[in-house]
């Protein structure tokens, strides 16, 4: 679980969480912050400086929250945190659709998004964060919230680049 995709990077956390749900991911930024120790969050591990992995600190693997629940009528999908590109590109393409995002399947949606999100279909459609619609997270003071144009907007500005 701490192998990320730059095999130069060796880090080792003292500890991995590999979360299941929001509640996990909760629990374990609880449980970190009530201590001091660094965290980190593995979405794909395809960041090339290893930002996934904190070096003595707590990693929150989300790739067993990698479901994508696409909705053809409305062309949208709900996608986990450690769903990886190849899982949207199958999901979308079951209904005929294709997604914005990158172009490497093995790369995390999250960290793929959050950072922008360049794919084939960026120049009709935008990047991957022009279209996202709202993000669940969990702040680093623990608590499950929702960012959209109505909740949290501001939050959602930064996630989505601040502009």
């Amino acid at each position: 679980a701490r192998t990320v995709w730059n095999a130069a990077i060796d880090k080792h956390p003292s500890l991995i969480l590999r979360c299941s749900d929001a509640v996990d991911v909760v629990e374990a930024v609880r449980f970190a912050r009530a201590r001091d120790i660094l965290v980190s969050v593995r979405c794909g591990g395809h960041n090339a400086a290893g930002k996934a992995v904190a070096e003595k600190g707590l990693m929150i693997d989300l790739t067993p929250i990698c479901q994508v629940e696409v909705d053809p009528e409305r062309k949208t999908a709900v996608v986990g945190g450690g769903a990886l590109l190849g899982d949207f590109d199958r999901a979308a393409q079951i209904h005929g659709l294709a997604t914005t995002a990158g172009v490497v399947t093995h790369t995390g949606v999250g960290g793929l998004t959050l950072g922008g999100g360049v794919g084939n279909l960026a120049r009709k459609y935008g990047l991957a964060c022009d279209n996202l619609v709202s993000v669940d997270l969990v702040t680093a003071e623990g608590v499950q919230v929702t960012a959209s144009d109505d909740e949290n907007s501001d939050l959602f500005w930064a996630l989505r680049g601040g502009g």
